[in-house]
């Protein structure tokens, strides 16, 4: 007898509107810690909540009836039991076909907390805290202070919905995005295990970066061991004109300023390599690469399929909605085995020319049909769905991420990029976490960079090695710029890749090159002090007690039109 019959599950097909509650069901639950004058205010969301409604699409709510830590409606069970430190949450949905779980509770929150959000997929320059704006999407988790203390709310890594939070001044919210593609999914007689929700309740005085490391490492149970990644990429010089002979060029520069005892850097091709032309043997390149005592790295785009594939191995052009420019992007679907096979050939193909770093790319474009700032509360359109109806989309992409990992063994280092980092820790040993740089726009650098380094420093060696972008270095950017970010990622200790253009290295880029490389190896660690009042904060603080202002803005200051 499966679970949902032993839980006398009531079946059906119908949505009808949602339940009436009283008062006494919506008390506010939270606890507040006193020290010296201060007061700080934590919620208890780590028990079953003060209400439950399930959505078969947003037009049709589902009402559901509690019991004990179950909540009840027509062919849909949510199941929200508290398990020691967290809660766990799951839905059985037999005949219904499930969008979306509302989990909602109650708190008195207080005037002046500010809020720190994520981002589904990489960050674009969003990242921020900010005072109560109740319908801010707050993707996987959030943090919030009081200027005094730190204390953190999410979902574990590996969730089985595409989870994101709200906070108002009268509670809490939790979304799961359960849908298949834009539809329904189709459970069938299997229990989906939708998310598991932590908390961390911080201390006064402790330090915030550590506060919200220590949160970010509760959310993941088991990380990818730390690595440290260095070298060089060209994308930013070349934009993808790029040859075999630059990428050995690159190599020999990489090797001629590493440490005596660093590890081994990498070199990593970017895209353009698939011009046979200008690279006619990916074999004997990356041989040619190791001969420098540098290790190789590729880019893929796993999910692209030729002109030509059979759309019975690919994914609906209508996940781009009514984006008529983005169909000349196929995209295998990931659910059909057929289609699966020459997505993770891409994979053993780099690893089997000698490459140990694979950085896969485009997979959340791919799949959803949106990039991460168009997402919002709904990271895909509705309408359509994948060739397997069963699975959620996190669960696929979850299970894509998989595959990659297992593809790619340990041949390889797994950087991902547009991937779902929350989905994506425990598996890729390195994660893009914010949107391009630029080798011709400081501007976009500044926007980029620096706040995806500032805000996402806590994932670090919590989820994976943290990858702010590259450092370019070209003539169409001020050195004077590009010097202060390679050094403030050099001493963060992130992933620390320089897009050296040849016409812009001259001895005073290279002695740059060599110091931050030096300083990146040897373990440094660093976090913006003034992060709650700047998204691209320019004072740092060094270990042990080092500080030191940044200026990231040019005459004219922030540009203030899309970039």
């Amino acid at each position: 007898m499966n679970a949902i019959t032993r839980r006398n599950f009531i079946t059906g097909v119908a949505c009808s509107g949602p339940a009436a509650f009283s008062a006494a069901e919506l008390l506010p639950s939270s606890r507040t810690s006193r020290s010296g004058s201060q007061a700080t205010t934590f919620f208890d969301i780590l028990r079953v909540p003060d209400f439950v409604t399930a959505f078969c699409g947003l037009d049709q709510p589902a009402q559901l009836r509690r019991t004990g830590d179950e909540w009840n409606g027509p062919g849909l069970l949510v199941t929200t039991a508290p398990e020691h430190s967290l809660l766990s949450i799951k839905v059985a949905a037999t005949t219904a076909r499930p969008t979306h779980v509302h989990l909602r509770w109650g708190a008195d929150v207080e005037r002046g907390v500010l809020v720190l959000n994520d981002a589904w997929e990489r960050s674009y320059g969003d990242l921020h805290w900010e005072t109560l704006v109740p319908e801010r999407v707050l993707p996987w988790y959030f943090l919030t202070t009081d200027g005094e203390t730190l204390h953190g709310y999410g979902v574990k890594t590996g969730a089985g919905a595409l989870c994101f939070w709200q906070v108002d001044p009268k509670g809490i919210s939790l979304w799961l995005n359960v849908s298949n593609g834009g539809s329904g999914v189709a459970l069938g007689n299997r229990e989906l295990r939708a998310a598991t929700v932590v908390t961390r309740q911080g201390q006064r005085g402790e330090r915030a970066l550590d506060a919200a490391r220590s949160f970010c490492r509760t959310m993941c149970d088991a990380p990818r061991p730390e690595i440290t990644i260095y070298g060089s990429n060209d994308w930013y010089y070349a934009y993808g004109q790029n040859t075999a002979d630059q990428i050995v060029r690159d190599a020999e520069l990489v090797a001629s300023l590493v440490p005596a005892r660093g590890p081994r850097p990498f070199t990593v091709i970017d895209g353009g390599w698939d011009n046979k032309q200008t690279f006619p043997d990916m074999e004997a390149l990356a041989a040619r690469i190791r001969d420098h005592n540098v290790r190789p790295g590729l880019w893929i785009r796993p999910l692209e399929a030729d002109a030509g594939t059979s759309d019975g191995l690919l994914l609906p052009g209508a996940r781009f909605g009514n984006h008529a420019d983005r169909q000349a992007s196929p995209a295998f679907d990931p659910t059909i085995p057929e289609a699966l096979e020459p997505v993770l050939a891409k994979v053993t193909q780099a690893t089997d020319w000698g490459y140990e770093l694979v950085k896969h790319d485009f997979s959340t474009y791919d799949l959803l049909g949106q990039w991460g700032f168009e997402m919002h509360a709904q990271p895909t359109l509705p309408g359509w769905s994948f060739h397997d109806r069963s699975r959620t989309n996190a669960e696929i992409i979850r299970s894509l991420y998989e595959a990659i990992r297992q593809s790619a063994g340990n041949r390889a280092v797994l950087i991902g990029c547009n991937t779902v980092g929350h989905l994506g820790a425990g598996l890729f040993d390195a994660q893009r976490t914010g949107d391009d740089v630029s080798g011709k726009q400081w501007e976009r650098t500044r926007r980029m960079g620096v706040n995806t380094l500032t805000f996402r420093l806590p994932q670090h060696r919590s989820f994976f090695a943290v990858d702010p972008d590259c450092v370019p270095i070209t003539t169409e950017t001020p050195w004077s710029y590009n010097r202060q970010w390679l050094d403030v990622v050099a001493n963060s200790g992130a992933v620390l890749l320089v897009s050296p253009q040849p016409a812009a290295m001259g001895a005073e880029q290279r002695a740059a090159v060599r110091a931050a490389f030096e300083k990146l190896t040897s373990g440094s660690e660093t976090i913006a002090s003034d992060w709650q009042e700047n998204t691209t904060p320019g004072h740092w603080r060094f270990r042990p007690a080092k500080e030191k202002a940044y200026d990231w803005y040019q005459d004219m200051g922030a540009w203030p039109f899309r970039i």
